[in-house]
């Protein structure tokens, strides 16, 4: 019962956190040797000023909370990416992420401490939860990755139109990020909120309602760019 609520979820995260900007068009390049396979197809590295991703220094996570009478048997949950890869282009200001959803973690103990939650799934209950996400929910052998677009608006520094693409759905949000940017390297942090039913998904129930997924989802996400 634990196990099956947060599965409906990860849907839900992937969509939210990770996705596109339909302002322009990847182009095809030959990736970098450390990219994954199954984003470089996607990855638009044409602008000489374009500076990489650091998967190993960023973050996505997205928390998951529990409702419903009986929401004390459930868990709230964090899911993460540490894999993601593409590109940050301030001189157009423009970004393109992908993320291989094989790669997505579930209730990193560290991350559900920082998120305040007090209790911890069992490993067991851990891996079914990511198992049914990978295979029932995100079918991450037709989808693999979630592409992540995103363009600043004229005239507004620190907001950017975000188009965000889960398995064929796309949807379009304006969010705010903070930009810290050194020579040869730029920090983006921001946080939002979402709901599951924007893109389609039914937020997981059962007994009745007793037992419910809330329909709004928490991101997070810090991405770290450089010229190296």
């Amino acid at each position: 019962m634990r196990q099956s609520i947060p599965r409906r979820l990860f849907g839900a995260f992937v969509a939210v956190v990770l996705a596109a900007c339909a302002a322009y068009a990847p182009v095809p390049v030959e990736p970098a040797a450390n990219l994954d396979a199954a984003c470089a197809r996607h990855l638009d590295a044409s602008s000489q000023k374009a500076l990489r991703i650091d998967p190993a220094a960023s973050l996505a996570t997205i928390r998951v909370y529990r409702g419903g009478a009986l929401s004390r048997f459930g868990h709230d949950h964090v899911v993460a990416s540490r894999d993601v890869y593409g590109y940050v282009d301030l001189q157009e200001g423009k970004t393109l992420m992908c993320v291989p959803l094989d790669r997505l973690t579930v209730d990193e103990p560290a991350l559900r401490a920082e998120a305040g939650f007090d209790t911890q799934p069992t490993p067991d209950a851990v891996e079914a939860t990511r198992h049914n996400m990978l295979g029932k929910v995100l079918d991450t052998g037709q989808f693999p990755v979630v592409l992540i677009r995103g363009l600043r608006k004229d005239g507004e520094a620190s907001t950017f139109s975000v188009s965000m693409t889960l398995r064929g759905v796309t949807r379009v949000i304006e969010m705010p990020v903070q930009l810290d940017a050194a020579p040869g390297r730029v920090t983006a942090t921001g946080s939002f909120s979402l709901n599951q039913t924007d893109f389609g998904i039914v937020p997981m129930s059962i007994l009745g309602g007793a037992i419910v997924v809330q329909d709004r989802l928490d991101v997070r996400f810090r991405i770290v760019a450089g010229s190296n």
